[in-house]
């Protein structure tokens, strides 16, 4: 059976699936993501052979955090500190003989969004809350790339925001008004001092409002069909905030329609899927 391989490299874990040549997982696993690089890279290996088995690999795909070249194919990580100027495409290519793809992980989980849309969309935007934010942008069938194949930092855009504790809004990029400031994971935690879930629904009100603010520049300035959340914040929290968030975002789109906002439907599995559609149709 010819298999397509895909990896989501972490700075936490790693996992591994193997699809077939319609794109369906066969089969998938999960590790810790080791801190020393050449025990990363052979767990890699490893891992590769133990989804595939006895069937003839034709194709290999990775999704892994910036920054990145992605026509050659090396990474070096920021949460992986000793990834660095690693040439994994030609590692890979090397010990498997096949074709290998890698990108940014927020492009691989736009990539995956898209190919599973229904209707397929001329664009889409994907933007992930979790610890931070992060987004991946498909027009017209490839992923939006910006100067020198700079991906989108959708989490870095700067919003008039609505905070009790406006203090304790700092970005770990420098910056004192950024959206992952006030939505993220981490920005949450550093305004309120709780975790996500422990919100109160006052506090939730003020997250929904900043995301709002966030996704009408976002729908201002890129025009998607449409947006798709994902990350443990936004697919943990989307009752509590979700809904508001589309009404603040509508409320103040005066120039521009509306796009359908919602929640990805494949949850972890996002840039794993992605990253198998990578391998079967390349990067371009």
């Amino acid at each position: 059976m010819r298999i397509y391989i895909g990896l989501d490299i972490g700075g936490t874990k790693f996992m591994v699936g193997a699809g077939d040549e319609n794109g369906n997982l066969l089969h998938s696993i999960i590790y810790e993501t080791p801190r020393n690089l050449e025990q990363g890279i052979e767990l890699l290996k490893k891992m590769t052979r133990e989804v595939a088995g006895n069937d003839k690999i034709v194709g290999m795909g990775a999704a892994v955090g910036g920054p990145l070249d992605w026509k050659k194919g090396i990474v070096s990580p920021l949460h992986q500190p000793e990834w660095k100027n690693v040439p994994l495409k030609e590692i890979m290519e090397k010990e498997f003989d096949c074709p290998f793809f890698v990108d940014v992980d927020t492009n691989v989980a736009a990539w995956a969004e898209y190919k599973l849309a229904q209707p397929r969309p001329e664009k889409l935007l994907y933007m992930t809350i979790s610890t931070g934010i992060g987004g991946g942008f498909i027009a017209d069938g490839k992923i939006y790339r910006g100067k020198n194949g700079a991906h989108p930092e959708i989490g870095h855009q700067s919003i008039p925001f609505r905070c009790s504790h406006p203090e304790r809004v700092q970005c770990e990029c420098g910056v004192s008004d950024c959206l992952e400031a006030l939505v993220s994971g981490n920005g949450i935690r550093r305004i309120y001092g709780k975790s996500p879930e422990n919100l109160t629904d006052n506090e939730w009100e003020e997250v929904a409002y900043n995301l709002g603010q966030g996704l009408r520049n976002l729908a201002a300035i890129y025009l998607p069909d449409v947006i798709v959340l994902g990350g443990g914040i936004a697919t943990g929290a989307q009752e509590k905030y979700f809904h508001q968030a589309k009404k603040v975002m509508a409320e103040h789109l005066k120039m521009t329609p509306a796009p359908d906002v919602r929640i990805s439907k494949l949850g972890y599995d996002t840039a794993l899927m992605g990253a198998i559609y990578i391998a079967q149709d390349g990067l371009k």
